[in-house]
């Protein structure tokens, strides 16, 4: 998972906790236009993209605009937060959370400890793309590497011991289970699915 996109996330759990208690007015998704990637024509569409429908559907659905300000688009009633294809990564990247997996954002981005013991789950069933597998803040790729592409996936957060046993480093194989970011504190579990 891209640095970016975390820290997207960290902007969605904060305008989360902010307007929870709020009711919000949807915005209405742009027109379509063919030559427009999905997230641009139809942000909830995109967000959704990301998880099972039996996720995403009941989900809350939030974006970021172009002055930084977080909107919630939809609000949702199952505990998970969806997110569009952010279009300054180099690939799709729409994803889904539950909130104990917003609660190891939140640690990620504020360099805490994040929960150990406490499982959260994150989609991204477009795929994703990273900067690095082994620096958790990595904005870019070093210098001679690429940007590590992920086909459509699951993410396991928070659940150290369930790492024991599955490959990592700098250039996994990216079509099975691997740990992304070991050996940190906000090493996980990723998995992929088709």
């Amino acid at each position: 998972m891209s640095s970016t996109r975390l820290a997207l996330i960290l902007l969605a759990a904060t305008a989360m906790s902010s307007c929870q208690n709020k009711a919000e007015t949807p915005a209405a998704p742009a027109a379509s236009d063919p030559a427009t990637p999905v997230a641009a024509n139809d942000p909830i569409a995109s967000a959704e993209s990301a998880a099972p429908a039996a996720v995403s559907k009941a989900a809350t659905i939030v974006t970021m605009g172009a002055d930084g300000a977080m909107k919630t688009l939809r609000q949702g009633s199952n505990g998970f937060t969806c997110m569009p294809d952010a279009p300054d990564t180099p690939g799709p990247d729409p994803m889904c959370f539950d909130a104990n997996a917003m609660e190891w954002v939140m640690a990620w981005a504020g360099h805490k400890a994040p929960p150990t013991d406490k499982a959260g789950i994150m989609y991204m069933l477009a795929g994703g793309t990273d900067a690095s597998n082994t620096d958790p803040y990595a904005t870019k790729p070093t210098q001679g590497s690429d940007w590590l592409h992920t086909g459509p996936h699951m993410m396991l957060v928070g659940s150290q011991s369930s790492l024991a046993g599955y490959p990592s480093g700098p250039n996994p194989d990216t079509k099975a289970p691997y740990v992304m970011w070991a050996g940190t504190p906000y090493a996980h579990l990723m998995i992929p699915v088709s």
